[in-house]
């Protein structure tokens, strides 16, 4: 693990810009969830979306403040890894490591989105569903097995096609708008249901609104003046992704009556700005396309950390087996287990969402809350950050950030019924009760935490310091 980690830092060629981070972002953060959760969205809120999605993307940025202020700090080879191991204690650690299963639950939402999005235009397959479903986690589980290198190369095609069919959609949707999108009557309010709904409107669309911080932190160390970059296009993919889901969000609730759109997937709004040829062009290439490709992503990046959960001794050592390339088909086919159950049963995307984004955010509430020791920790990486400010507004963000997390985690979870809330709450107590079992049967060593969290400290300052010199 360490010389990998090393190769990472030491890796040389061309670094990446600022304009190259920040596509990176906008592709990787424009995917599957406007698509999945858009519906969802305009029932909460009306047409009072298109600020719902657009404050949304600042909002998740406040929710994942974590990322930017360690980025502006240290050079991460790990991305998100390095910086939760630097900030979490045994527990934390032991629970975060956990719930990279529960993710298996955001796949299967994107299978059944993009089941419901490929009937659309082959309705003749329309009792098919629940089996396209199948056949489209199967088969990108098993791509995963040729490597990460072919999930990539396929997920690059996948985003090109992605953007432009948006594009399009924007362009073509935007002059069918009825007039009057931003008008309030008593009959028609732009705020539907109010502030409730709106915050609701804000929770639920944090599945759209929450990727586009991943990638630029991953490729911290091939990125130049990574502590000013990376920060710098974080705040710019924010606001271009802010824009381009409002224009989308004028036109899936601007075209049609409200009542026809809430709670359906862009299909129906493309059915009526499209001629049909193009329908299919933009269900195929944008609606289709992204759901594969977070679901693609979602494979190649899950497949890592699932190791660590077993090298880290979260759970048995017996489900770490691997082929002779490495691949872990033990915990792979657990994962996949996950991934197709929920296909069979009349569970909802948005439950399926729901149930992710809960313990997530719960995990962000903690990081944002420990981010504010990080400055006296390391006083010299914090007075060099591109982020430093006055430490009582520091301390005022992150708690502004955990509080926009705990709102997200509150507004999904008292929106679910009983049934998935029970669920909801299961699910986190099984993972608080494995971590204390393991920890008290000694199957995890706490030293040994402590020194991996030193050795991952230690890369992300030796990286730091290898850019400034």
């Amino acid at each position: 693990m360490e010389k990998s980690r090393g190769s990472v830092v030491e890796e040389r060629g061309k670094k990446l810009n600022l304009f190259n981070i920040i596509s990176l972002g906008v592709g990787g953060g424009i995917g599957s969830g406007i698509f999945v959760m858009m519906g969802f969205g305009i029932a909460y809120t009306g047409r009072s979306i298109v600020l719902a999605v657009s404050v949304g993307c600042i909002y998740m940025l406040l929710a994942y403040l974590y990322h930017p202020v360690m980025a502006s700090m240290f050079v991460t080879p790990g991305g998100d890894y390095d910086m939760k191991a630097m900030l979490m204690g045994p527990h934390m650690t032991g629970v975060s490591a956990l719930m990279t299963f529960i993710m298996g639950l955001g796949i299967s939402s994107y299978s059944i989105a993009f089941a419901s999005y490929f009937v659309s235009v082959f309705t003749g397959l329309a009792s098919y569903q629940r089996a396209i479903s199948v056949i489209l986690v199967l088969g990108f589980f098993a791509l995963s097995v040729k490597g990460t290198k072919v999930m990539a190369t396929i997920t690059s095609i996948i985003t090109v096609v992605l953007l432009l069919s948006i594009g399009i959609f924007i362009v073509v949707g935007l002059p069918q708008v009825k007039p009057g999108f931003f008008a309030s009557t008593p009959e028609a309010p732009f705020f539907l249901n109010g502030w409730s709904g709106f915050i609701g409107a804000i929770a639920i669309m944090s599945f759209a609104c929450q990727g586009s911080t991943h990638p630029p932190i991953s490729v911290m160390t091939r990125t130049k003046n990574p502590r000013k970059t990376v920060p710098a296009g974080l705040l710019i993919i924010t606001i271009i992704i802010g824009i381009v889901y409002g224009l989308m969000s004028i036109v899936a609730a601007g075209v049609l009556p409200l009542e026809q759109v809430m709670g359906q997937n862009l299909s129906l709004v493309a059915g009526a700005i499209f001629t049909p040829v193009t329908f299919v062009v933009f269900i195929l290439g944008a609606a289709c396309c992204a759901i594969a490709s977070s679901l693609s992503a979602g494979m190649t990046m899950l497949r890592y950390p699932l190791l660590s959960v077993v090298e880290d001794g979260w759970l048995p050592k017996c489900l770490g087996k691997t082929t002779k390339d490495g691949y872990p088909y033990v915990l792979m086919g657990i994962f996949l287990a996950i991934t197709l159950l929920p296909i069979f049963t009349p569970v909802t995307v948005d439950t399926l969402v729901s149930l992710t984004l809960v313990p997530l955010m719960l995990t962000n509430v903690y990081m944002n809350i420990k981010l504010i020791a990080l400055p006296k920790k390391y006083p010299k990486q914090w007075e060099n950050a591109i982020f430093r400010m006055p430490m009582p507004l520091f301390y005022v963000l992150c708690v502004l950030g955990a509080v926009c997390a705990l709102a997200v985690a509150y507004y999904l979870f008292v929106d679910m019924d009983l049934i998935s809330r029970i669920l909801c709450a299961v699910m986190v107590a099984a993972m608080i009760l494995i971590t204390e079992i393991r920890i008290r049967q000694g199957a995890v060593n706490i030293k040994d935490l402590d020194a991996k969290r030193e050795r991952i400290a230690t890369a992300a300052i030796a990286a730091t310091e290898a850019e400034d010199a």
